[in-house]
């Protein structure tokens, strides 16, 4: 019987998240293999035994076929690292004899089967889900501000779940995701990018067999509550406009998240039962002895930390691109007054 491969990408400091995201792929669809791909090494001091973990197979990220890859990790911030490793893990999992792949960020928890998605593989290759499914009403200018403005910033759809199927037209979109994603996935909305989801605004117009995946359960996040009416129904089910929520997106749910949940959930408890629910799982999941702001890609040789500013010279410095060289073993180059980056 073919397989089918979830995976998803973090560091330790999401590995919380990726237990419980782990646990409820588990619950839901047991049969489905799940992966991590870990962008990051466990703190010193620290143990990490895959066998112990909901998770059947770890992928280093030293282990991807990235030419140069200490140059190419450096370039990256955490968010940034995480999400530019999604195409070629893609296109690797792809190569093996599943029918198709899954990705789902690691601040996801699945509610109920996705069935929806089984089905749609029978006559599509891309499964997408918007950010929004209906418009704001004209009255609203913060919700449209927030939500439509949002994701014409952000991108139309959200690339915490993609669902690609391994036939012909899914490993074309495959390779085609893991080559933009290697070279241009940052964080620069003034030139066009926010890592890897506004490049996904292309999938409809370069790829057939696409499918916009519209039903309100999915991917149900701050961004579209004012949307998406949370019950719970005397059977315990959690509904989404009446219908089952399937998964939900708990993006910084201790940050920007929660002010968004505040202003479009008002009065709605449901929803708050859900956070503590999803906080209580984080507490019960968390990596013992992790550091504070722990990653171990976040910090030179040498233990100076490495500024984003370091990362953005790198990038557009001819000459420091063109010395063959570890840049984490040259935090001199970055710390000097020379480059004038102290």
């Amino acid at each position: 019987m073919p397989k089918v491969h979830c995976y998803t990408s973090a560091t330790f400091s999401y590995l919380d998240r990726v237990r419980v995201l782990a646990q409820s792929v588990k619950k839901h669809h047991p049969d489905w293999e799940f992966s991590l791909c870990l962008c990051d090494k466990p703190p010193p001091g620290t143990s990490f035994d895959i066998g112990e973990e909901p998770i059947d197979h770890l992928i280093d990220i030293l282990d991807l076929d990235i030419e140069n890859i200490q140059s190419w990790i450096f370039r990256h911030n955490i968010v940034e690292l995480c999400t530019a490793v999604k195409g070629i893990v893609l296109e690797r999992l792809l190569q093996t004899d599943c029918e198709f792949v899954v990705y789902l960020d690691p601040d996801i928890a699945i509610f109920d089967a996705l069935t929806e998605v089984e089905e749609s593989i029978r006559n599509h290759s891309v499964i997408l889900t918007p950010h929004q499914l209906t418009p704001e009403p004209s009255h609203d200018i913060q919700a449209i501000i927030d939500n439509e403005i949002g994701s014409l910033k952000y991108g139309i759809y959200n690339l915490g779940f993609i669902t690609v199927v391994n036939d012909a037209e899914g490993r074309r979109f495959a390779s085609w995701w893991k080559n933009r994603l290697l070279s241009f996935c940052f964080d620069d909305l003034a030139n066009g990018l926010f890592t890897d989801q506004k490049w996904c605004n292309h999938i409809p117009s370069f790829f057939d067999r696409v499918c916009i995946l519209k039903h309100p359960g999915y991917n149900v996040a701050s961004w579209n509550l004012s949307q998406r009416l949370v019950t719970i129904d005397a059977g315990g089910d959690i509904l989404i406009n009446t219908c089952r929520l399937k998964f939900f997106h708990f993006t910084k749910v201790n940050w920007i998240g929660e002010v968004m949940l505040e202003r479009y959930c008002r009065d709605r408890i449901e929803i708050f039962e859900l956070m503590l629910w999803y906080r209580r799982e984080l507490r019960a999941n968390a990596f013992v002895g992790l550091p504070n702001i722990w990653w171990h890609y976040g910090s030179f040789s040498d233990g100076k930390p490495v500024l984003q500013k370091h990362r953005d010279k790198y990038r557009s410095d001819s000459y420091l691109n063109s010395k063959s060289m570890n840049p984490y073993d040259h935090s001199d180059l970055f710390w000097g007054s020379d480059l004038d980056l102290t």
